[in-house]
């Protein structure tokens, strides 16, 4: 198996699992489109995507230029409705260089947000620092033993990387999605992320259970 770091690339192409159009209030503000990408740190017990993730021969591969083609068709959308692209993967923080880039290359009208775990090392998230207008964040779990049951991964790199957005006065751009997961953690241990997540100052958490697909 490809170690997902790997999947990082030299020429600064992303490995584009799917463009999904038209969506609405579940990937950000406005109309969105949401752009998955190849890669992750993490081995999440349910991902949905793992047919995908580590087979990055599934893909196909976008230069920023190429990508920009793909998606200004919807330009009225998102500059009448506030919306934008939204990353997400995998995780979309392996590919901080190339968002970067697209960035500079898309509307400033346009919104550009990410769907990440943030366990991912500091470098690449200051890569994007200024060209992030919201960070969706799956936090999974604030207890260390629940993380670390569920990814496989310590948690400090994500925790490190949350204070620094709040350090950085990125607080009122960050959306933390905290799961019910089954046989992993309970509603008490969800509303316990929730308290701490409060405490450190963020206040836009959104809870919600995984189903399972047998």
């Amino acid at each position: 198996m490809t170690d997902p770091e790997e999947y990082t690339s030299m020429d600064n192409t992303l490995p584009v699992i799917n463009i999904l159009r038209h969506r609405l209030t579940s990937d950000g503000g406005g109309v969105i489109t949401l752009v998955g990408s190849c890669g992750c740190p993490l081995h999440c017990r349910y991902c949905i995507n793992e047919g995908v993730i580590r087979n990055p021969e599934k893909t196909v591969k976008y230069t920023p230029e190429k990508l920009l083609e793909a998606v200004k068709i919807d330009d009225l959308y998102f500059q009448s409705t506030g919306g934008g692209i939204t990353f997400g993967g995998g995780e979309s923080l392996l590919y901080a260089d190339f968002i970067h880039a697209f960035r500079r290359l898309a509307s400033s009208n346009w919104r550009i947000n990410i769907e990440t775990s943030l366990n991912i090392g500091e470098n690449m998230l200051k890569k994007v620092l200024d060209d992030i207008d919201e960070y969706i964040v799956d936090i999974k779990d604030m207890n260390p033993e629940i993380y670390k049951k569920y990814t496989g991964k310590n948690q400090e790199l994500m925790l490190h990387n949350l204070k620094l957005l709040i350090k950085s006065g990125k607080k009122d751009q960050l959306h933390i999605r905290i799961p019910h997961i089954p046989e992993y953690n309970t509603e008490a241990d969800v509303r316990s992320s929730v308290e701490q997540l409060r405490r450190m100052g963020i206040t836009k958490t959104e809870v919600f259970p995984y189903i399972i697909r047998k």
